[in-house]
């Protein structure tokens, strides 16, 4: 008996070897690229821009940062941002709030150190993080942009420096480009009454030349596509039709106050919004009611709740504050235009190309990473910040992961993703 239960341990230790044995222990490497000099070209996404501002918490979770940080799991040495001083930027950030009663997004307040606004290159620099916030494809090539745009003005190597430029002058082994969404977001958050969408073939060009500069050297990249801009809860978070009416005699006051324009009409229950067309078919007066499918701005939001003007009843809602199905179209095709250019450059240069957009489209929906949900919705997605358009602290680290899933797919690496629930969600009150 003594001699059965010695064998038996001996075989319980040789297979309890055996499967420890087998343990495959995830190494990170590099894979086929080089990790000498990484730069991370982009705007504010790459930034890190967050409730309406660029500060310093939010740099360190910036997409670009995120990479970084983990390529330094596989070699990465160094990795240098533009960081403001304080937690204030230039005093536009956002926090969320209480006004009467009700949970918004508010100024944070507090007064931003003036050294925000200086010249940081000589001290600093130079930067590895070139993600500059308002920047356009055209913007980055464009010599002396600082001048125009605080946010590079603060961190460009000289007056007449280019964004690119000064990136290639890091001689870049590997590069990130996440670059065009500004092209189209400054027309649909204006209401297509701001900068025009860049037209599809100057886009290219554009392109074109940023990718054929970023790998003149032989270095390898990933490419970001571009997120459905009409996919962002700054488009989704008031709905067309808000205006509640549970009274017949208001109903009919309405009606009747409305009678000269018949495709005017209000009724029990939810009505959609009187706004602003300056279209013939709605002369002489130019208004009409939002058609379901049309979307309403989050910045409409103060005009919609003016004590005094009844907007999108009595007075109508101003065409900057809506975009028309007309627009949204236009959105959504420039957006899978330059979706295909990004992927023909990818191929023809063999980069990678992170799949932002598919990553967005199934948050609309609900999503899982790291046991945590995560949706479009506003404030309690957790994908967005407080301004609707960019990105939390956790949306930058779904979006960071993306971009190391298609490195180490394309490069055959194995860069480690970051842990979703080491960043801040929405930070309540």
């Amino acid at each position: 008996m003594n001699k059965l239960r010695f064998l038996l341990s001996i075989l319980a230790a040789f297979f309890l070897f055996a499967c420890e044995a087998e343990i495959d222990e995830h190494v990170p490497s590099a894979g086929e690229i080089d990790l000498t000099t990484y730069v991370a070209v982009g705007n504010s996404l790459t930034a890190g821009f967050t409730n309406s501002e660029l500060y310093r918490e939010a740099q360190l979770h910036s997409v670009g940062n995120i990479i970084a940080s983990q390529f330094m799991h596989a070699g990465l040495n160094e990795f240098n941002q533009p960081l403001m001083k304080d937690e204030l930027g230039f005093g536009n950030r956002l926090v969320l709030g209480v006004v009467n009663g009700e949970l918004m997004p508010v100024p944070v307040g507090g007064n931003p150190d003036p050294a925000n606004n200086e010249n940081i290159f000589e001290a600093e620099g130079p930067f590895h993080n070139m993600g500059v916030p308002g920047a356009r494809t055209n913007h980055v090539l464009f010599p002396g942009y600082g001048t125009l745009n605080p946010y590079f003005g603060r961190f460009a190597s000289a007056p007449t420096a280019s964004v690119l430029g000064d990136a290639m002058a890091m001689n870049p082994s590997f590069f990130s480009l996440w670059l065009g969404n500004n092209d189209i977001l400054g027309y649909a958050i204006s209401g297509g009454e701001g900068d025009g969408i860049t037209p599809v073939a100057e886009f290219e060009q554009l392109y074109q030349s940023i990718i054929d500069q970023l790998t003149a050297n032989g270095a390898k990249g990933v490419l970001g596509n571009i997120p459905g801009i009409t996919m962002i809860p700054f488009f989704n978070t008031i709905p067309y039709n808000p205006i509640v009416l549970e009274d017949p005699d208001i109903v009919d006051f309405l009606n009747n106050e409305y009678a000269a324009l018949p495709h005017i009409n209000f009724s029990l229950g939810q009505n959609p919004l009187v706004v602003e067309d300056m279209n013939p078919d709605y002369a002489p007066f130019f208004r009409r009611q939002l058609e379901e499918g049309e979307m309403v701005l989050l910045t409409a939001m103060e005009k919609l709740n003016d004590p005094e003007i009844n907007y999108g009843v009595a007075e109508p809602l101003p065409s900057q504050y809506y975009l028309s199905l007309e627009q949204i179209a236009e959105i959504e095709q420039a957006v899978d235009d330059y979706n295909a250019i990004i992927v023909d450059f990818a191929t023809a240069k063999e980069l990678a190309v992170a799949d932002i957009y598919s990553l967005l489209d199934s948050a609309v929906s609900g999503i899982h990473f790291d046991a945590i949900e995560f949706s479009t919705e506003f404030v309690a997605g957790g994908v967005f910040s407080l301004d609707g358009i960019h990105l939390s602290a956790r949306g930058s680290a779904n979006a960071a992961n993306e971009f190391i899933a298609a490195i180490n797919k394309t490069y055959n690496a194995s860069i480690p993703k970051s842990a979703i629930g080491e960043f801040d969600g929405i930070i309540f009150p």
